[in-house]
């Protein structure tokens, strides 16, 4: 099978050149067969669930400016777990059956569906007009009863940071904070959900919920903060979902690597992120800040957990590469971008715009220059931009943008045209017998990835200047690809911060 590529997307960020907002309509038949020529599995629609905005067009209905971050909101503070954003749909009130049919666009493209789940928090005026509301006959006067939806604080007003005023008695406690005054870096826009370790009515609701758009044809749930949430709940919801929908998937985004292994084997789920180990380990070395050699530590620690994992360089939590805050341009990022989608089975992901070089160096009203594309500001990002105008006149990307459009389409390529790069495939990794004076482990990453005669020899280097090496392939590596014919030793070039893949067995294609 081809290797799995996502692409997240913010639809009210995309091709919204004619409205202030992008629109479902906006992802359209060009968009997906887009997507689709980049080789992308999944897409993955980010802020469709309804959210607090301070929008007053559209069919919605602002939510008070005291807690809500920016003018658009926060996607992650959900005011109706059940309905869709009406600022997304040509008619707002069709807003559901748009959402649908872009489900159907985008599985007739030959691609999955993939949303968030938001399980740990929602909007402080959470307010469902579609089902039963949480919160109603909650025991108030108490911190907490189990079965309340929310943890309070009894007699205790809410006290926003910033001298911000929203009138909430009893307090409650914040998505992140268990505190009636949180902080300025605190989640103050959403409120905590209570959950236990044995079933309460709060089960129930989730389940409800993922069974809703389950039902839609949602395939997969990225599941927001799995760590903040008893892994009971999961536990039950998963294997109680699947007795009615088995190929239904749950990805989930943890940090904490020690724990890894127990929320796939344990708790079951199907894909983990891997955002503290070879994000934060390619970032590292991309920046100078750590040697590639560490990168075989990665591996070797998930061992067979690997697979499982969603690797990434960006998503709208990251900074982009091309950003000043991490690689400065897109062509600094090529080394990580081809150890990191390369190295091995794991499904990767890409986030919209990535792929032209998006900065993520506006000045966005509320975010302000961060090196990240802002989830809270009406925006029209440059790189998304020119890239819809692209894919729907053929105009808008100048020679740099085209330049790093055609890389990665070479990386994709490899990713999920060759068979030494699918599933199948075999990694070998090659630091651990190079020579000193002959390969330098600071700066250089090689390794070898095969599926029966067909071996291909990917070197990365994260050098500021070019390197020139020769590569040594041991007899162990001959060993473990049995059917290819390798040779000994091998020269290879490569320009600063960027890649070489080589045929080096049965192979059509190099670079």
């Amino acid at each position: 099978m081809k290797k799995r590529i996502f692409y997240q997307i913010l639809p009210r960020l995309w091709n919204n050149e004619r409205h202030f907002t992008g629109k479902f309509s906006g992802i359209d038949a060009a968009t997906l067969g887009y997507l689709s020529s980049l080789g992308i599995t999944d897409v993955w629609y980010t802020g469709m669930i309804r959210h607090a905005t301070l929008c007053r067009e559209d069919g919605c209905i602002p939510s008070d400016p005291a807690f809500v971050k920016g003018d658009a909101g926060s996607p992650y503070s959900i005011t109706d777990y059940y309905d869709t954003n009406p600022y997304l749909a040509d008619n707002p009130d069709n807003r559901m059956s748009e959402f649908e049919d872009l489900i159907k666009r985008t599985h007739a493209a030959g691609m999955r569906v993939v949303i968030d789940f938001v399980p740990n928090h929602v909007a402080r005026d959470y307010r469902s007009r579609i089902r039963p509301s949480l919160g109603e006959g909650d025991e108030t006067d108490v911190h907490w009863a189990p079965g309340n939806d929310f943890f309070y604080y009894p007699g205790e007003p809410l006290v926003l940071p910033e001298g911000k005023t929203y009138e909430e008695i009893p307090a409650r406690a914040s998505g992140n904070c268990f505190s009636p005054c949180p902080g300025i870096n605190d989640w103050y826009d959403t409120v905590k959900l209570n959950y236990c370790d044995f079933h309460t009515p709060t089960w129930d609701k989730m389940y409800g919920i993922v069974r809703f758009w389950a039902g839609k044809g949602v395939d997969a749930f990225r599941c927001d903060m799995v760590e903040l949430v008893p892994p009971a709940f999961f536990q039950w919801l998963i294997r109680r979902i699947r007795q009615e929908y088995p190929q239904l998937e749950f990805i989930a985004e943890v940090y904490e690597p020690s724990r890894y292994r127990f929320y796939r084997d344990e708790v079951g789920f199907d894909l983990l992120y891997d955002k503290s180990l070879l994000y934060d380990t390619l970032r590292a070395v991309t920046e100078g800040k750590a040697p590639a050699r560490d990168i075989s530590g990665v591996w070797q620690r998930l061992g067979d957990l690997q697979p499982t994992m969603l690797n990434f360089l960006e998503n709208h939590d990251e900074q982009r590469i091309a950003s000043d805050f991490f690689a400065g341009k897109a062509e600094n990022g090529m080394a990580a971008m081809a150890t990191g989608l390369l190295l091995n089975t794991a499904p990767f992901l890409l986030y919209f715009g990535q792929e032209v070089g998006e900065r993520g160096m506006d000045d966005e009203p509320f975010s302000g220059v961060n090196g990240r594309t802002s989830i809270f500001d009406w925006w029209k990002p440059e790189g998304p931009s020119r890239l819809c105008r692209w894919i729907h006149t053929g105009t808008g990307l100048d020679e740099e943008g085209l330049a790093v459009l055609a890389r990665y389409r070479e990386l994709l390529g490899f990713a999920t045209g060759q068979r030494a790069f699918g599933t199948e495939g075999k990694t070998f990794d090659l630091c651990y017998c190079q020579r000193d004076g002959e390969f330098n482990r600071d700066v250089l990453f090689a390794f070898l990835r095969g599926c029966g005669n067909e071996v291909f020899l990917v070197v990365s280097n994260f050098s500021n200047s070019p390197e020139t090496a020769r590569i040594r392939i041991p007899s162990e590596a001959a060993a473990f690809f049995p059917k290819a014919v390798l040779p000994g030793s091998i020269d290879v070039k490569t320009e600063k911060k960027d890649y070489a893949v080589i045929c080096l067995s049965g192979g059509t294609r190099q670079r």
